[in-house]
């Protein structure tokens, strides 16, 4: 139960900080760091980070993104099917 939570609160953040991303990219501000967006979505908040990328059109032709966070969700994934399950 606590893992889902976890994983509903984390990827709600990655969502919301892609957002904040993208809007300071239009306004030319400064930015939150690719590295806290990867950590984030590696720490749990890949599905948000995913949905983010596709709805705000943000990083999408970043290769390392493209990469990274199917790879994450595949990975958290996992994780939650073993509590569940295991």
């Amino acid at each position: 139960k606590y893992v889902l939570i976890y994983y509903l609160i984390t990827n709600l953040f990655a969502f919301v900080m892609y957002g904040i991303d993208k809007r300071k990219a239009i306004k030319n501000k400064h930015r939150i760091s690719e590295k806290s967006l990867l950590t984030i979505s590696a720490l749990g908040g890949a599905l948000g980070s995913l949905f983010a990328m596709h709805m705000f059109r943000h990083k999408t032709k970043h290769a390392k993104f493209l990469i990274a966070n199917p790879l994450f969700l595949c990975v958290h994934v996992g994780v939650i099917v073993y509590f569940i399950i295991g």
